[in-house]
């Protein structure tokens, strides 16, 4: 019996739908681990599908293309390690969560995912059926157990493992970045090692897909729940792992112990692999984006010069005669100091012929918000008009809170393909600008440091769409407002609970009410960054039109 197994962890960026070049990154693992000894090689969950698939994988020609390039790469590996990889499988009468072992040129195992997360932006039980619990499969002497991603959150999964004879537990991942993760993680999987007494070997994915984020963050954990490994949080990543045997069984010996960045950095990271992933799974390789002059576009300029390069970011400044020479001076300075083109593009011509040609209608009419939006729709057509022309994706920057209560102007500044700060409230805005100032990583594209001047974050913020505008003309103060939206949307509370915590009753009720009745601008909002646990998406799922309001607070 072998006293010593090495497990190659492959922590990588699969594309949904990519059957051909998902497999060939297995393949290259494959080898990797080949090449280094390995026993074993792991991917991760639905690994040859990319992930999540959502009703994409109740296509059954998809689904027979992807078990046949399983299929196909048990029999290009092998002759050297097991393969672990993710994928769906059809039984003849049901469409299962497969995690499939592949050895000698075939596949010798096949694991069925029990527990179906039907939760946040999971919709699992709406695709897949549930297997019963699998026992451990044999690689080269050793029994492991597999519970896959869900099956790990719940204790029942690995304490059957374990029963039936489990030496080490390998669970592969498509788990998505939210705030707070990496720790909710490690708590529960040093919970598992507990409960049985195994080593356990956490294996997640990386890139984003949509508005999700896979973060990696992979580990490795002793029994008693020490740490043996850190794989990196969002970097793609191969390692290597050793584990011996002892008279107490299997241990693992100490690896990688990446450094989990802060949540300030997290955000922000996430928000950059986002928009590149969105982007280059796309085939889009550069960008446009209306610079105002303002915090909003600056920080999203900063993000897009992050991750495609500054080279790859075409910045707009078009002004009204609203427009400061301020607004117009602070938006030369932040693409200066990006490295990004800036044009300028005036729309007084194109908003005194709208006005000319809707004059006989406005007849009789004061003007107001109905002239303000057009000023921003005109932004929006030249704007969709530069992406057209140019085959670059418009990026929309309206923070949470704006899309929170529908202050932004549909076909006007949401326009757009996709909004990296979708899910970071306002005051979180100003809170990351200051820090990619103060801050630069190696995965950085732009220049470091203060890029973002400082006159943007300090000047309060203005729609500029009439004269003296200021965004508290409309709204309660951000951190008022971010305070009440955080305990209607990510916390759920009542109008009592909120008002309890010193917020006036009549702005609560009126912020509830913008939020309820934005819903449908939202539904045609671009998509964005997820970033919390109720980001506007899958993770809140609110009818366009209903009457109810909470009656409670007074």
């Amino acid at each position: 019996m072998a006293d010593r197994f090495r497990l190659t962890l492959a922590q990588l960026n699969p594309t949904v739908g990519a059957l051909a070049a998902n497999a060939a990154k297995a393949r290259a693992a494959w080898e990797a681990g080949r090449d280094a000894g390995a026993d074993m090689v792991a991917l991760t969950e639905m690994f040859i599908t990319g992930y999540q698939t959502q009703d994409l994988i109740l296509k059954p020609a998809f689904v027979a293309d992807a078990m046949a390039a399983v299929e196909a790469l048990a029999q290009d590996c092998a002759e050297g390690p097991a393969l672990g990889i993710g994928g769906p499988y059809f039984d003849g009468t049901s469409l299962f969560n497969a995690y499939s072992i592949l050895q000698g040129g075939r596949i010798t195992a096949r694991v069925l995912k029990h527990h179906l997360p039907n939760d946040a932006v999971f919709d699992e039980k709406r695709v897949f059926a549930s297997a019963d619990v699998h026992g451990p499969y044999v690689v080269n002497g050793v029994r492991i157990g597999t519970p896959i991603c869900e099956d790990s959150w719940h204790p029942d999964v690995a304490e059957t493992l374990a029963e039936t004879g489990a030496e080490i537990l390998l669970i592969p991942n498509g788990s998505p970045y939210h705030r707070g993760k990496p720790n909710l993680r490690l708590n529960l999987m040093v919970a598992r090692v507990v409960e049985t007494g195994l080593p356990l070997v956490y294996l997640n994915m990386t890139g984003g897909q949509d508005d999700q984020v896979f973060d990696g963050c992979s580990m490795v954990l002793n029994p008693g729940g020490q740490l043996a490994v850190q794989m990196p949080q969002f970097d793609d990543c191969v390692t290597h792992v050793d584990f011996s045997r002892g008279p107490d069984g299997w241990r693992a010996e100490k690896g990688m112990l990446a450094e989990v960045p802060s949540v300030a950095e997290a955000d922000y990271r996430a928000m950059t692999i986002g928009l590149h992933d969105y982007l280059a799974k796309s085939g889009f390789s550069r960008v446009v984006l209306g610079l105002s002059g303002g915090i909003d576009s600056a920080l999203v300029a900063t993000i897009a010069a992050d991750a495609l390069g500054p080279e790859n970011v075409h910045c707009v400044m078009l002004p009204s005669r609203f427009t400061s020479q301020g607004s117009l001076d602070d938006a030369a300075d932040c693409a200066g100091r990006l490295g990004c083109r800036l044009d300028t593009v005036p729309i007084s011509g194109p908003q005194d012929a709208v006005g000319a040609a809707l004059a006989p209608l406005f007849a009789g009419t004061q003007p107001g918000i109905t002239e303000e939006n057009i000023q921003s729709r005109l932004r929006g057509l030249l704007l969709m008009g530069l992406s057209n022309k140019f085959g670059a994706m418009l990026l929309t920057t309206g923070n949470k809170s704006e899309v929170a209560v529908g202050y932004c102007t549909i076909y006007g500044d949401m326009n757009g393909g996709y909004n990296p700060i979708k899910d970071l409230w306002k005051t979180r805005v100003f809170d990351t600008c200051r820090w990619r100032n103060a801050n630069h990583r190696p995965w950085m594209k732009a220049p470091a440091g203060e890029v973002i001047p400082v006159a943007i974050i300090d000047k309060p913020p203005s729609a500029e769409l009439r004269d003296n505008q200021k965004d508290e003309d409309s709204l309660p103060p951000y951190p008022v407002l971010d305070s009440i939206l955080e305990g209607l949307v990510e916390k759920e509370w009542s109008v009592a609970e909120i008002v309890a915590q010193g917020h006036d009753l009549a702005t609560v009720k009126r912020v509830e009410s913008l939020l309820y009745t934005s819903e449908w601008k939202r539904f045609q909002s671009a998509p964005g960054v997820r970033l919390t646990q109720k980001a506007f998406w899958l993770d809140r799922r609110y009818p366009m039109v209903m009457r109810w309001r909470d009656g409670t607070g007074g």
